[in-house]
């Protein structure tokens, strides 16, 4: 957490320093770039009053006092006008007349050609004690500048100007900021809180708390990651389980025919056990290493599906010929429990495509099952039947049943209900989970219905051949 504590801090200092960085360069650069733009068009209006002042009244300066008395009073009309001091100056840097006063001022360094524009920001060589912007039109005449007519007007008019417009840029960006401050604020609702749940949950995850939640339930993709998250954990807790399950099963089913061995053998060797027994012991050891060869075995084709997937060879077969040579089989053993095996099968012929050589184990391991969970003088019913492109076949007991909370379990390897561990101590807990693997491979399913004391009834579909023999 402290990492992701450290991003979100660099992402609040960011946003800060962003908007730090967003009111200097408005301040400043956007400021002075406002200036420039209201200074300059203030300018060019004032150029074109002061180039229509030269054209109209420029030569009646120079007409006589008369002449010149008009001029000025069309000055101070003009100047009334426009809110700007208007002036004319020769080129030496005389003044000849002033809007607004009577002055006979001398500029000695006035030079509108030094300047290098038509107009000009300054105190107006020591004239006002603020800055104006003043701009100049040439008086010509016989192709020569016989004096100039400035107009100028104080620079406040146009900072206040200025001012106004970055009072609105202020105001805009406030709330521009306003408004990314409450996405930054939605951001650590919807998206960092959030995350800071899931990372705190991952490291629980790491430190074997697979039961912690979370707490993410929103509908959208945080919600839907911490959904998977959560689910991902409960599947681990739960495959950390079963692998204990599986441990325990294990050393169970090894730990009690090797017990049996050791005993039995040891009471032989020491004499507990008289010479003209050991052959019935030793048939009983016989039993145990069969039992403990179908195990390995069993452990051995479930580790093979695992790692290298399961190779079928399919082909069509009838599967109704298949289930009568697998009950025949089974003559002996449902003879010496009384047991009897019903057929109920869907025609002469019923073909399937699958791998014959796997689906007969499935079907062997399915009847073998309902036999040796079955009561005696009972019956077994084998059924299939058609229903679109699938074939159903059913086997069903009528014997012990299996209890509501074991019927999701019963294909996890090496688990055996309780019942079936006092009824039977010959069984591994694999034949289901072999099955299982079997038909998923055929991309097919298997499904139980069970009631304890009633019987169970085991149902798995195949693919129907298209090619269906006669």
């Amino acid at each position: 957490m402290k990492l992701h504590r450290t991003l979100y801090i660099k992402l609040i200092l960011a946003y800060l320093v962003f908007f730090l960085l967003s009111f200097i360069i408005i301040s400043s650069v956007n400021g002075r770039m406002i200036l420039d733009d209201l200074t300059r068009t203030q300018a060019e209006s004032l150029y074109r009053e002061s180039r229509l002042v030269a054209t109209t009244y420029g030569s009646d300066i120079y007409k006589g006092i008369d002449a010149r008395e008009t001029a000025l009073q069309q000055l101070k009309a003009i100047d009334t006008y426009i809110s700007a001091e208007i002036r004319v100056i020769d080129p030496a840097g005389r003044q000849i007349l002033d809007s607004r006063s009577e002055s006979n001022a001398v500029f000695e360094d006035f030079d509108p050609a030094a300047i290098g524009s038509y107009y000009l920001v300054s105190d107006f060589y020591g004239t006002f004690d603020e800055d104006y912007l003043s701009v100049f039109y040439p008086i010509t005449s016989r192709y020569s500048v016989r004096g100039y007519v400035v107009i100028q007007m104080p620079m406040s008019a146009i900072y206040a100007s200025r001012d106004r417009l970055l009072n609105i840029t202020y105001f805009t960006m406030f709330f521009m900021y306003i408004f990314s401050l409450s996405v930054m604020v939605v951001f650590t609702f919807a998206v960092y809180l959030p995350m800071r749940h899931i990372t705190l949950a991952a490291e629980e995850y790491a430190k074997g708390n697979y039961d912690y939640d979370p707490n993410v339930h929103g509908r959208d993709e945080m919600g839907y990651l911490g959904g998977t998250l959560h689910y991902m954990a409960s599947e681990i807790g739960r495959s950390e389980d079963n692998q204990k399950k599986f441990i325990a099963n294990v050393s169970h089913d090894f730990r009690s025919p090797l017990t049996s061995i050791k005993g039995y053998l040891t009471a032989m060797l020491d004499g507990t056990i008289p010479p003209e027994m050991h052959e019935k012991y030793l048939n009983v050891v016989l039993n145990e290493t069969d039992r403990l060869t179908k195990l390995t075995n069993g452990l051995l084709e479930l580790n093979s599906l695992n790692s290298r997937g399961m190779v079928l060879s399919i082909t069509d077969f009838d599967i109704n010929a298949v289930i009568r040579q697998i009950c025949e089989t089974f003559d002996v053993l449902c003879g010496e429990k009384k047991i009897s095996i019903e057929l109920i099968l869907s025609g002469e012929k019923l073909f399937v495509s699958a791998d014959m050589g796997k689906i007969q184990q499935v079907v062997a391991n399915l009847t073998d099952n309902a036999i040796k969970f079955s009561h005696s003088n009972s019956i077994i019913k084998i059924e299939t039947t058609e229903k679109g492109d699938k074939v159903f076949v059913s086997v069903k007991d009528s014997g012990i049943g299996i209890p509501s909370d074991a019927q999701q379990l019963i294909f996890d390897r090496f688990y055996k209900t309780d019942l079936s561990r006092g009824k039977d101590k010959k069984g591994t807990g694999l034949g289901l989970a072999i099955t299982k693997e079997i038909l998923q491979a055929h991309g097919q399913n298997i499904n139980v219905i069970s009631t304890e004391g009633v019987g169970s009834e085991f149902i798995f579909t195949l693919a129907k051949s298209k090619n269906i023999e006669e």
